[in-house]
């Protein structure tokens, strides 16, 4: 199938599943539980990840977990030149919300790609195999042909398809964790 097509699909599940609060708060419990039990959690000090639309996980729990433990967040930006800087953000960090109806911090440092030791990738489709289909900017693929820190996905199990094929420019993740399965490592 077509990465269009398929992106296309793929986010009409995702508005589906956000039309059922309970069951999408089940699924996110399970999954960030993984998540912060995971080896790369622990290890990892600076954590970059998304401010994640309704549709999305919800990274809330994320940016609470890490202050808690003083690890530090760095949220990304996008900007015209189509390649993503990530921003040192705090409790106090004011965002604006995008053109790509994103919220992105107001003013915050960046940090270079390589001070970064966890990245949580987000996407719409992903394959068993750690690739994904993102929102269609090819703003990650990008960014992760050099990134050498340790990367993850948190996936609903209704974004996991093998109905398409890479690209010879698609970026898998290291590891992707979804609520209908403990993680699947690719390394």
């Amino acid at each position: 199938m077509e990465k269009k097509e398929l992106r296309k699909k793929g986010i009409v599940k995702l508005h589906e599943l956000a039309l059922h609060k309970d069951k999408k708060k089940e699924k996110e419990i399970i999954i960030l539980q993984l998540l912060f039990a995971s080896s790369q959690w622990k290890k990892a000090n600076r954590i970059g990840v998304i401010r994640a639309t309704d549709i999305e996980l919800d990274t809330e729990p994320i940016f609470q977990r890490a202050f808690q433990e003083e690890k530090k967040i760095v949220v990304p930006k996008a900007p015209q030149d189509r390649l993503l800087t990530f921003h040192l953000v705090d409790e106090h960090t004011q965002y604006y919300v995008s053109n790509f109806g994103v919220e992105e911090p107001l003013v915050a440092p960046i940090v270079e790609k390589n001070e970064i030791d966890l990245l949580i990738v987000p996407g719409v489709v992903f394959s068993s195999r750690g690739y994904r289909i993102g929102f269609g900017g090819g703003y990650y693929d990008r960014f992760l042909t050099d990134y050498k820190g340790q990367t993850i996905s948190l996936v609903f199990s209704e974004q996991i398809s093998d109905d398409w094929q890479p690209e010879k420019f698609d970026m898998p993740v290291s590891k992707i964790i979804t609520d209908s399965r403990n993680e699947v490592a690719y390394e």
